[in-house]
């Protein structure tokens, strides 16, 4: 119990996080998979079900994420690294006149509506404004939401760059490549990204927090009413379904 209390407080106390390889030195565990495991069954207590939706004004786009993948060569051979792509959607509570609010992420497999609009029906509060480019994914919008497009065309001479009309997303994508690069070297793998997008999420929406205290009290408050998961479970592969996010949804609210 006192090294899950430890971990929970190193883990909290760090304004950027903690990578495993940090975790088990400062607790002195012999095993790196054991330190990696904690901190998995940890993001899985990051997201608290019944939260509240984003109000307000919203921004909402998507972006690439360059993940790095270790895998096991044949015959021994070591192992070998692979840059792969994940496309995740972003959705940025704006405070005015200026400033940002809370957010939420997930990662979709296509930039397309059948993957998009559930994430935001889920996670903006409906009459809502919300701010899109001018993709034809987002037609539908204006049924539920106020919806405010940008028709934004970056190759073209005289066009307004992308981040003028949407700076929230532009800046929280920056900062989490940063954070995934910085703390975690971005060796992520993508069947457990959605856990890391519940950790940036928690650390930002937390970020202005003054009691480091509080925050390792909510992570408790929460550890204790997630399910218990082992190792087996956190590197188990998902079953391959055509829209995972559209038939299965979680709770991000």
């Amino acid at each position: 119990m006192k090294v899950w209390l430890a971990a929970a407080w190193y883990i909290t106390s760090q304004k950027s996080g903690m990578s495993a390889l940090g975790l088990q030195r400062v607790l002195g565990l012999g095993s790196y998979q054991t330190a990696w495991t904690m901190l998995h069954r940890f993001r899985r207590a990051m997201v608290r079900p019944g939260r509240e939706c984003l109000k307000g004004t919203v921004e909402i786009d998507q972006s690439y994420l360059a993940i790095r993948e270790r895998r096991e060569t044949p015959r021994g051979m070591g192992q070998k690294r692979r840059t792969t792509k994940a496309l995740i959607v972003i959705a940025v509570e704006i405070l005015e006149p200026k400033g940002f609010a809370r957010i939420r992420l997930r990662r979709i497999e296509e930039e397309t509506a059948l993957d998009v609009l559930p994430f935001i029906e889920e996670v903006v509060e409906p009459g809502s404004l919300v701010r899109t480019d001018g993709g034809s994914i987002y037609g539908s919008l204006g049924d539920t939401y106020q919806h405010e497009r940008f028709a934004i065309r970056s190759v073209m001479p005289g066009s307004i760059p992308a981040h003028v009309p949407l700076p929230g997303v532009h800046r929280v994508a920056s900062l989490l490549k940063r954070w995934l690069l910085g703390t975690h070297q971005g060796a992520v793998k993508p069947i457990q990204l959605d856990y890391y997008l519940d950790e940036f999420v928690f650390r930002f929406n937390r970020r202005a927090a003054r009691s480091r205290g509080l925050l390792f009290y909510r992570l408790l408050e929460q550890a204790v009413m997630t399910e218990p998961v082992t190792y087996k479970a956190v590197t188990r592969k998902p079953t391959p379904t055509k829209r995972p996010y559209a038939s299965n949804p979680k709770l991000w609210c």
